[in-house]
Order: C-alpha cells, then structure tokens, then sequence
C-alpha cells in the first residue's frame, strides 16, 4: 500500500540531467472538485474545472499543529504529564498574483470571484440539498497537494484602469485539509477506513495500482469507482488517485 503524504506528494523524476534539455515552466493551479455526492470524506467529486496561477508561487506556506492536554497539580512542583489528544489538519497559505495591464480588462476581477466562489457551495450540491464548497487541490507540476477546502480568501486589488476597473490584485488563499483518516470504528458501523493517495506516473495503469495496493490487479474497478473515472485508459501523470483501504473493500466482501 502507497503511504499516505503528510503534506505533498512528487511524482516523476528530475530533468535536465546528463545534459539533457531544461525543465520546462510549468504553471501552478488549483484543480477543483464537486464534493462528494454522499458528502462524506472519502473522495472527491467530479472536476469542476482549475483557476490557474498567472505567475507562480514565490512560496508555500504549510502548517501543522498537534494538540495536547496538561492538567494543573496543585501539590507539585512541576506541571502534569502531558497527554496527546490529535492532530489537527494540514493548513497551506499562498498567493495569486494577477495583472491585466497588458489587456486593461475585466480578467483580473473574474480570477478574484472564482476564488470567492471557491467559498460557497456548488450548484450540483445545492440541488441535492448537501451544499458544501468545492474541493480543493494544489498542483504544481509534479507536486501534488491533499484534498481540501478553501478557508479564507483575501484580495488587495492594487492597479486600477481610468474608469475604475481593477487590473492587478494580490490574493492570499488557505487551503485546509479535508482528512480521511477515521479512528476505529464499530465493523458494523458502516463508516469508511482511511484511503491511501498514489500519484499516477508515466506508465502507471488502475491495473498496475490495484495490484501495488492489495496484490490482485483485478480490483481495479474499486480504484476508478474511488475517483469517478470513466475511461480507465486515461490516466494523466500527477493526478492524485483515492485508493480505498483493504478493510473498506473486505467488508464488501471483495
């Protein structure tokens, strides 16, 4: 089974060694998902479509925290033990620079509202009286983010045309992780165990996947099922694949 990542996960290798060409520039984007139509935690939706980056991040911010519990002692001399009490989730901060001096239009406003829009709930969900946020995931190149959600959007619009249209603007977003990690549960409960993520690579298939994760590559269908995959022939490399729990598919009886 493919460990689960903590924060990023890298697919592919590194280019232009041996004297090989370049890397190429590649641009960031936010792929955004429709949450789940059971409105659980276990995978995303289908794509809704990406917001991508003008220019790239100049950084990433990521943090993690843990929470722990110490109960005062009225007689000693020393604090109490500390007791763990979880973890909280994964947060990344970055921002989206946007200009439009070139073209002096509107394009810079509507970047801004897409990332609002991130905020509130999709249209799919609302008809389906579940309405929550799209799904969030960060990829830049190889680098492939944790499913989330948009926490908070701020924009400083900075430039503005004569007529008063705002064609620069700075954006800071936090993405904060929508973990799939359930603490144990009752067999009978029906709740679903933890899924794994594999970043699909060139030559990777559902096949090949399926049997690195359970050892029978005929469990492949699961896999797709997982991810709302229609044509299992076309898998892009870095797309981050839910990949369900061995228990999940055992209490199916698969």
């Amino acid at each position: 089974m493919t460990a689960s990542p903590v924060t990023f996960t890298a697919a592919g290798s590194p280019a232009g060694r041996g004297g090989g060409p370049p890397p190429q520039l590649t641009h960031a984007y936010l792929q955004l998902h429709e949450p789940p139509r059971n409105g659980g935690t276990a995978s995303p939706g289908p794509q809704l479509g990406r917001i991508p980056f003008q220019f790239n991040p100049k950084e990433l911010a990521l943090t993690k925290t843990a929470k722990w519990k110490r109960d005062a002692q009225r007689n000693a001399k020393k604090s109490g033990v500390p007791e763990f009490t979880g973890s909280d989730p994964c947060k990344l901060s970055l921002e989206m620079f946007f200009d439009a001096t070139d073209t002096m239009d509107s394009s810079v406003v509507k970047r801004v509202e897409e990332l609002f829009a991130c905020c509130v709930p999709t249209d799919a969900s609302r008809q389906q009286k579940k309405g929550s946020p799209p799904w969030v995931v960060f990829h830049w190149g190889g680098m492939v983010g944790f499913p989330s959600f948009v926490s908070s959007v701020s924009a400083k619009y900075t430039l503005f045309t004569p007529g008063g249209t705002p064609v620069r603007a700075l954006c800071t977003v936090t993405l904060e992780e929508i973990s799939g990690e359930l603490a144990g549960q009752n067999p009978t409960s029906g709740a679903l165990a933890a899924r794994d993520i594999h970043v699909v690579v060139a030559g990777d298939t559902l096949h090949s996947v399926a049997y690195q994760a359970y050892g029978r590559a005929g469990l492949w269908r699961q896999i797709a099922e997982a991810n709302d995959i229609d044509d299992p022939m076309r898998l892009r490399p870095g797309t981050a694949l839910l990949v369900p729990a061995p228990e999940e598919l055992s209490a199916r009886g698969q």
